[in-house]
């Protein structure tokens, strides 16, 4: 769902994974017709970022030492 969000709405994902600063920098960017394409691109690899984070925070989490 969040993949299509970063295409559709770029800005809006950096909001939902806790980065709002990022989001109005990629709003700027997005109001203008050639940043859109930029902005998405962006989006998605900031979702697929914070998805490895998350995993990697999980492995880390369930390691026994």
């Amino acid at each position: 769902m969040r993949l299509l969000l970063a295409l559709l709405l770029p800005f809006s994902v950096f909001f939902t994974i806790g980065r709002p600063f990022a989001g109005l920098l990629c709003l700027v960017l997005q109001l203008t017709l050639i940043g859109w394409v930029p902005a998405a691109i962006w989006a998605v690899y900031a979702l697929s970022q914070y998805k490895t984070d998350q995993k990697i925070q999980k492995a880390l989490s369930n390691r026994h030492l």
